[in-house]
């Protein structure tokens, strides 16, 4: 989904309600003694309780905007989740088990995308064709393909451009990983470094093996 802020917001209503209940009580009971008052007390506590449970604590979604410092950074990453979104939303209208599987591939990965970016806008260059063309191009080819499932529209064509789909799908989904995976290529080679100095650093020391 989109970057999307929740925001718990506690109902009102208890706290009317616990009000009215308070003086109410106070309208009845001789508060004016210590256990017309603990009666009173009582009371709202009671009233204020049950009204909560049955006025739950609301969770709003705020859709934040990206950030990055950069404006055509913060303009791709929200294209992108746009795209990520709209192919959510077809792989809930599309039935194809092993099609879902692979487009929740794909959305994974792109997430993924968007986290590394957003962390590291340096790197916004590395999936300039990935934000313009081959994710839109994705979205526009499963578009098709739910309009056809969600159509019924049956014949050779019909039903070769489907079989194509299903059959490209994984190579698609490997695609979108591979474009994560080549985000961090840059850290896992200095890792890599860190690792191989370290453990001659430690040979050297006898601490290893």
């Amino acid at each position: 989904m989109s970057k999307i802020q929740e925001i718990r917001k506690k109902p009102v209503l208890p706290l009317w309600l616990a009000a009215l209940g308070c003086l109410l009580g106070a309208a009845i009971l001789p508060v004016y003694t210590l256990w017309g008052l603990v009666a009173d007390a009582v009371l709202t506590a009671a009233i204020y309780l049950v009204a909560a449970r049955l006025c739950p604590v609301r969770i709003l979604k705020k859709e934040l905007p990206y950030d990055t410092g950069e404006k055509a950074v913060d303009q791709m990453l929200s294209g992108i989740s746009a795209n990520l979104d709209a192919l959510h939303a077809l792989n809930d209208a599309i039935p194809d088990a092993q099609l879902s599987a692979e487009m929740d591939r794909m959305e994974k990965a792109g997430r993924g995308i968007l986290q590394a970016v957003e962390a590291n806008p340096e790197k916004a260059d590395q999936i300039s064709r990935f934000a313009r063309y081959y994710l839109p191009e994705v979205v526009k080819i499963m578009a098709a393909y739910a309009r056809m499932e969600q159509g019924g529209i049956r014949g050779d064509n019909a039903e070769q451009i489907q079989s194509e789909v299903r059959t490209n799908a994984a190579t698609m989904a490997t695609a979108f990983e591979n474009q994560l995976d080549a985000l961090y290529s840059a850290e896992a080679m200095d890792i890599s470094t860190d690792i191989q100095v370290l453990d001659t650093i430690l040979k050297s020391q006898n601490l290893a093996k």
